[in-house]
């Protein structure tokens, strides 16, 4: 049996399950990051994922932790967190992740881990625990963020679909191919700069209340762990997403790809200068579908977003109750 003394083998390996939800993130997550760039063969799938994973890596050295700090201390009640809360949340994220994954739905790692750790923390003490301020922020964003991406992207094709209208075809494909290895660098960016820092509030709220840090911060030791999981995972790939994201929702060409991924990098670029943990997968998946509208509401696969969309609804209360059973399961063998 564990001690409730928390014993430093079992925050290690709690620790590790944090960095192996993270390479999740990545494997689950590479889809939106590669999707449009592959699914216009700008560059192949392998390529692709290299590309994402320096991008997500790097992205430590242009942001902050202020979404760490979010998750850490702005959604639950730190006092009353524990350990065992912090490894319930993440076995129900990991299993939420791992489900979708194989039914090739893009649903929201982001959310997997904050509906795991409301589970847990719920499951031992109750719905006292939610600090309100912050979830009213995480809530408004799960409807914010593909509203603005699909708002952003429809913006992003007309104005771009105009600039290029004189252009030949040959000419227009030429160039969007070049430019979306920028919006596909920025993108990345910002997918490695805001999902990285959700595993780093989880792994530094383990580590201060374990007793291990006598307050709460984010030391760099972290922030590259966090950095390295996710790049990790992005290079494993992600293909049965990519192709729900790249072709089922609207058959991509390589100006649109562009269009799509520049209205996603700007919205979670704000959301993370604004601390607030978004999905990565709402807002990619509202930018195609803008993109979409844009060149005609019929080239949108309204029935593929629309069961997309089903995912999202789920994934909180479904990573929730995961992790509650879990937390209450492991609670048998805490002497």
């Amino acid at each position: 049996m564990i001690s409730a003394s928390w014993s430093f083998g079992f925050i290690v390996f709690v620790i590790g399950l944090a960095l192996a939800f993270d390479f999740t993130n990545g494997l689950h997550d590479a889809a939106n990051s590669v999707a449009t760039v592959v699914s216009t063969r700008v560059l192949s799938p392998r390529q692709a994922v290299i590309w994402a994973a320096f991008f997500n890596f790097v992205a430590f050295l242009i942001f902050g932790t202020s979404v760490a700090e979010t998750i850490g201390v702005g959604l639950i009640d730190i006092k009353v967190v524990d350990p065992l809360v912090i490894f319930g949340g993440l076995m129900g994220a990991v299993i939420w992740n791992i489900l979708t994954w194989y039914w090739g739905l893009p649903s929201s790692s982001s959310h997997s881990l904050i509906g795991g750790y409301l589970g847990a923390a719920v499951a031992k003490a109750g719905w006292g625990v939610i600090i309100v301020k912050g979830w009213i922020k995480v809530i408004s964003f799960i409807f914010i963020a593909p509203i603005l991406g699909l708002v952003l992207g429809n913006l992003i094709m007309i104005l771009t679909t105009w600039l290029v209208r004189n252009k030949p075809l040959k000419s227009i494909n030429f160039w969007s191919r070049r430019l979306q290895l920028l919006s596909a660098a920025l993108y990345s960016l910002g997918h490695g700069g805001n999902d990285a820092q959700k595993t780093m509030g989880i792994i530094a709220g383990l580590v201060f209340t374990s007793g291990h840090m006598k307050t709460f911060h984010i030391p760099l030791w972290i922030v590259l762990s966090a950095h390295t999981a996710i790049a990790l995972g992005t290079l494993s790939g992600g293909w049965r997403i990519v192709k729900t994201m790249g072709q089922k929702i609207v058959r991509l060409r390589p100006i649109d790809g562009f269009c799509a991924e520049t209205a996603s990098a700007i919205s979670i670029f704000m959301a993370t200068h604004l601390g607030v943990p978004v999905s990565t997968t709402h807002v990619i998946t509202g930018a195609v579908t803008g993109v979409g509208v844009a060149r005609s509401a019929s080239s949108v696969k309204w029935q593929v977003t629309l069961r997309i969309v089903w995912a999202w609804i789920f994934t909180i209360p479904m990573a929730a109750v995961i992790a509650a059973l879990f937390y209450k399961f492991s609670l048998l063998f805490i002497h």
